[in-house]
């Protein structure tokens, strides 16, 4: 049986699209007992997330929504509030990304949870941190790249802003939920003491972005430059062969030195524009450059044999459909083909990380909603008599497979 680090950690996810789920889906693929809070219309991902033979599993919300149990009800209706009442009681975690306000108009406050258990851990994500002048903004994922800086990436590279096709914000959020979560279980298993804990999405993108761009804007007072020019550079992309594309890194001495002596020109580590890290550095754009003009005389192929064997880094550059059809992939197991109730065949994505002796769950793909509503109710004390009358009067949707 497999080691599950989790097992036995209830959480109550209140959150939907992208930024909370991608946390509880690490949460449950380790072995937490998730169950995913839908409002009768579902979460808006199941069709937000493109097509699906069904027409509510998009192929996001399944790769995000894996062991998880759903339980589709109302908050509205006076009905619910005893319900959320011992759904708070039930679970050890509590995790959202609903603006406060309207958490606590539902009950489904810190406060509220902390009533109902009073060593709750409790996450809320939310756009901006609650003490500063943005806290009542919404936030989405292309929000927080335009103001946290990742759009102004693109703008220094390329003069226009763009946001980075991923949402990598939420997804960033969404690591961040993962990481305080797992501090406040091992906290809470030492002294027994519960949590509240913030993530802002903003104050995280920021963080995330300035860790590589602040540039000599560290020094107070400073008027620049920022950014890491290397990285900023207009030529830091796939440089394009004779065939196709490459992707190539060469960072150290060795490495350059190797790069030189690959395109025909070893002479050029002794250049005092190339010739150490601090110069390639202040000169990126001709270094960089070299590599724009010579590596479009040989193919993608031809370029990865040399670099092999000059030990400089390279790798073929990739497309989607590239990466589904990958020998390494797929020889590691990143692709695990299921049969779903009413998707049919589809692939699964493993969890990345290994571990000598902590397993994953064995996988139940994304539920339909409102699967495991009346068996989750049944887990916290609600009687069968009760929960019909619940489903009869529209206060919870129960469409569990046959």
């Amino acid at each position: 049986m497999a080691n599950l680090p989790l097992e036995g950690v209830r959480v109550l996810d209140l959150s939907s699209v992208v930024v909370g789920p991608y946390s509880t889906q690490f949460l449950a693929d380790y072995g937490a007992d998730v169950t995913k809070i839908e409002a009768p219309g579902g979460d808006i991902l199941r069709k937000l997330g493109g097509k699906s033979k069904s027409g509510e599993l998009s192929p996001k919300f399944m790769m995000l929504n894996r062991n998880k149990k759903s339980l589709a009800i109302d908050l509205k209706s006076p009905a619910a509030k005893p319900l959320i009442e011992k759904l708070l009681a039930a679970h050890d975690v509590v995790l959202s990304n609903i603006r406060p306000r309207a958490l606590a108009r539902l009950g489904l406050d810190y406060e509220s949870a902390k009533a109902a258990r009073s060593d709750v851990i409790y996450c809320s994500i939310v756009g901006f941190g609650q003490e500063g002048p943005y806290k009542d903004k919404p936030a989405y994922d292309n929000v927080i790249q335009g103001v946290g800086g990742i759009a102004a990436c693109h703008e220094r590279q390329s003069g226009t802003p763009r946001f980075l096709p991923m949402v990598v914000a939420d997804r960033l959020g969404g690591l961040m939920a993962t990481q305080a979560i797992l501090l406040a279980v091992i906290n809470r298993s030492r002294n027994g003491e519960g949590q509240h804990i913030e993530i802002p999405m903003f104050e995280n993108t920021a963080a995330f972005v300035l860790t590589e761009h602040f540039g000599q804007l560290i020094y107070p007072g400073s008027d620049g430059p920022s950014g890491d020019l290397r990285v900023l550079d207009k030529n830091a992309r796939p440089i394009q062969t004779k065939n196709g594309y490459i992707c190539l890194s060469a960072n150290s001495d060795k490495q350059a030195f190797g790069l030189f002596e690959a395109i025909g020109h070893p002479e050029l580590k002794d250049d005092p524009r190339f010739d150490s890290v601090t110069a390639r550095y202040h000169n990126i754009d001709a270094y960089n450059g070299l590599r724009e003009e010579h590596l479009r005389k040989k193919t993608t192929e031809e370029w990865i044999e040399i670099f092999e064997r000059l030990d400089v880094p390279a790798m073929p550059y990739k497309t989607f459909e590239d990466l589904v059809a990958d020998p390494h992939l797929n020889e590691v197991g990143l692709y695990q083909e299921r049969e779903h109730p009413s998707e049919g065949k589809v692939y699964n994505l493993r969890p990345v990380a290994t571990f000598s002796s902590i397993g994953t769950k064995d996988e139940n793909l994304a539920p339909r909603l409102g699967e495991n509503s009346a068996d989750v109710l049944a887990s916290i004390g609600v009687g069968r008599d009760e929960i019909e009358t619940l489903v009869s009067d529209g206060v919870i949707l129960d469409r569990p497979f046959d």
